[in-house]
């Protein structure tokens, strides 16, 4: 498309966008990007990419970004599965790739001088005030005391979970409260094996609790709990009720002694929402844009640098970017509605609460431990595995 200001113009300059700004800047592409915030700071959020994510990772190159600021592997995965040893994640996912953990502030940082050093143009301190779709795209922005309205091949939405560019494409957005809620805060001083991420699960009290080490004792702690079951928890003066409820859920209560909370502790909702077909007219969706999976589950990170990949190597294929954001929204909403599918089936199995859940756990359980392949890994290994009703009714012991 001849006379636009840029190829793209990012909304949202968080790890996703910044992703998709440094691959493309890359390949000689003009590219804008515009973020909010002049100074990334610490919130409550997912810092854990599944192996598979770690695959999307490699295959943009920007494994390497993420590393240098300060990235933590973790080759072995704990669970309160059937598995009762830790798990080798590189020995047995099918990426063969570990899991990584990270600093939210830092990765954002790294991951946005990587682009502009790539060649993209990045504005901070801007306010994106409209995303109009069109033939061509444009967005209205306020930066430096003075609003403009400027136009691209394509208008990329990574602005995240309450996403301006999602409210203009206006696709049909789905809804799914799982009724579940998770707190999360950074801590200090944990004993927890550094190269091991831990996740506790307790189906009667339908808790679980998870660390994610990000070396030298630090570590992303979180609990998932039934909304309603407790106060939401906010502030540090709730960190012993959530050591509390990591212990109640089967972490270990020596992991948690004489901690100290290193940022804010926070509770947010569990609540899955997605777009379908999140492209039209030049604006296309990535990211918590596109679509917020039940974070219980940890695939957030994975499904964002999904998109990224998916994105890139169809707009590098064609010279029709309509027909790849078409293309790249048929790809998108597959992998997340089968990620929904199988986070849909974990959720009924682990933490589903009375008779008939305790029922189905005792029946699946021992089948489990003569044949772990029952157990869908798409969790650690991706969407692409198969997930159809035979998968599931063997994971239910149905069959």
């Amino acid at each position: 498309m001849k006379g636009t200001d840029y190829d793209i113009v990012v909304v949202g300059g968080g790890v996703c966008g910044a992703s998709l700004a440094t691959v493309m800047a890359r390949a000689d592409t003009r590219v804008l990007v515009f973020e909010r915030e002049t100074q990334f700071r610490d919130r409550v959020r997912g810092e854990y990419v599944e192996p598979w994510g770690v695959a999307e990772l490699h295959a943009l190159t920007i494994y390497r970004t993420l590393k240098e600021a300060g990235a933590h592997e973790l080759l072995t995965l704990t669970t309160g599965s059937a598995r009762k040893e830790p798990r080798d994640l590189v020995r047995t996912s099918a990426p063969r790739r570990p899991a990584l953990t990270f600093y939210h502030p830092s990765a954002q940082e790294a991951l946005l001088n990587r682009a502009a050093a790539a060649g993209a143009e990045v504005r901070r301190g801007a306010s994106v005030r409209k995303v109009r779709p069109a033939s061509p795209p444009s967005v209205v922005v306020h930066h430096d005391g003075r609003s403009e309205e400027i136009t691209a091949r394509l208008v990329v939405g990574a602005d995240g979970r309450s996403s301006l560019a999602r409210k203009a494409l206006a696709p049909a957005d789905h809804t799914n409260d799982q009724a579940r809620l998770i707190a999360g805060v950074l801590l200090d001083g944990v004993s927890t094996p550094e190269n091991s991420a831990l996740i506790a699960m307790n189906p009667k009290a339908s808790l679980v609790a998870y660390l994610f080490p990000q070396g030298g004792g630090r570590a992303r702690a979180y609990v998932a709990f039934r909304a309603g079951a407790c106060e939401p928890m906010r502030g540090e003066g709730d960190l012993d009720r959530l050591i509390d409820a990591s212990v109640e859920a089967g972490a270990p209560a020596e992991a948690y002694a004489g901690v100290t909370a290193s940022g804010p502790l926070a509770t947010f909702a569990g609540t899955e929402r997605w777009a379908d077909h999140p492209y039209r007219d030049g604006v296309v969706l990535i990211g918590d844009a596109a679509g917020i999976s039940d974070p219980t589950w940890g695939q957030g990170l994975s499904l964002g640098f999904r998109d990224v990949r998916v994105l890139r190597d169809l707009l590098l294929a064609s010279q029709d970017w309509d027909a790849a954001g078409h293309a790249y929204a048929v790809a998108h909403d597959c992998y997340f509605l089968t990620t929904l599918k199988v986070v849909g089936w974990v959720t009924e199995f682990f933490l589903g609460v009375g008779p008939e859940a305790d029922e189905r756990r005792a029946r699946a359980r021992p089948l489990a431990r003569q044949d772990p392949t029952r157990v869908p890994d798409h969790i650690v290994s991706g969407p692409d595995l198969p997930a159809d009703e035979t998968v599931r009714r063997r994971f239910f012991g149905e069959e």
